[in-house]
């Protein structure tokens, strides 16, 4: 709180903050709208009116200005004066193609398909799980492949997201006595590849299922990998093949408990002696305490039959499946943690 001449600023009402929460739909789709006339693309290194701006795009002067109003007052651009506007640190991270760009994730979580999961809500929470097929026709990966577009932009949005997160994991993995590591759910196998680049003596194979490696082989190849990476197309609750270090990242979020024991339980049953397991995720913090997690756990109610865990629910995998966590979870760079798992 800050004081002038000595007196407490005043609270934001309740009713205020209350307000602003029921309004967070009005500001996503502020952002997914400014995303799609491209504006930080045009407002990149320039300063422009709404009226140069709509005629590029083709959208009516008047309402481009309000939007750029409201993009303002959120950060998104800046008034320059004299009705110009210019990009931000904010929307930089908007723009198309540009490193580290989270344009594709904007207008996935902003789109049809999480739009119309979210309006199932209440259902989902009545009954106990995602009421996605009831909003879409189908569950979400299907209802991707039948929709290029969005599937595409999810795809993007993925990949982005993971190549961030993979320059973290690749400083924070030890390899220490490991001769092979699999990655199980692993797509393109770029994890992989970025730790052989790293550690020449390292074998890895990257485990997903056909369509999620397509591509992976050939990429090691013009790597120079050799037969030192391997794209295995396969599915992970069947078998995962034989490893020293298996990487789960991102994975056991989209499935619940049950599926979690199996895919744990298989990668136990392949681990050669003294394997270990790094398992990358959310991790829900004590009950109460503000921040991402809770609110990526409604999301995965929404959208998918898994869920975020606390350290509690993620022990409880592991105890039921042969492994144990070993030290406190690490933080990265992302709102995930890292978990290092030993065989029981």
């Amino acid at each position: 709180m800050t004081e002038t001449a000595g007196t407490p600023a005043p609270e934001t009402p309740i009713a205020v903050t209350l307000l602003g929460m029921l309004s967070g739909y009005w500001v996503s789709q502020i952002v997914r709208t400014a995303v799609d006339l491209s504006i930080p693309d045009h407002l990149a290194g320039a300063t422009l009116t709404a009226e140069e701006i709509a005629t590029r795009e083709s959208s009516d002067p008047r309402a481009t200005y309000r939007l750029l109003r409201a993009c303002a007052s959120l950060g998104l651009v800046s008034h320059v004066g004299d009705h110009r506007f210019t990009g931000t640190p904010m929307s930089e991270l908007l723009r198309e193609g540009v490193p580290n760009t989270i344009r594709e994730l904007a207008l996935t979580w902003t789109g049809p398909s999480h739009w119309r999961a979210w309006e199932r809500m209440p259902e989902a929470v009545r009954k106990g799980g995602t009421q996605i097929e009831s909003a879409l026709g189908t569950d979400f990966f299907t209802y991707l492949g039948q929709h290029p577009e969005e599937g595409q932009l999810f795809s993007v949005a993925m990949a982005g997201m993971s190549a961030q997160l993979n320059q973290d994991l690749l400083t924070a993995i030890d390899t220490t006595g490991i001769s092979l590591v699999v990655d199980v759910g692993g797509g393109s196998g770029a994890l992989v590849r970025g730790l052989l680049a790293a550690h020449p003596d390292l074998r890895g194979i990257s485990l997903d299922l056909p369509h999620a490696t397509a591509g992976a082989q050939e990429a090691g190849d013009k790597d120079g990998f050799g037969d030192r990476f391997a794209a295995v197309s396969g599915d992970f609750f069947d078998s995962v093949p034989a490893a020293d270090l298996y990487l789960l990242k991102m994975v056991l979020h989209d499935w619940n408990d049950e599926d979690c024991v199996n895919i744990l339980r298989n990668c136990r049953a392949s681990a050669r002696p003294g394997a270990r397991a790094l398992v990358v995720e959310n991790v829900i913090g004590p009950l109460g305490t503000p921040g991402f997690e809770p609110l990526a756990d409604m999301h995965m109610l929404a959208m998918l039959p898994g869920q975020e865990r606390d350290l509690a629910e993620f022990d409880a995998l592991y105890a039921a499946s042969g492994w144990r966590r070993s030290g406190e979870p690490l933080p990265t760079g992302f709102q995930f943690q890292i978990q290092n798992l030993e065989a029981v």
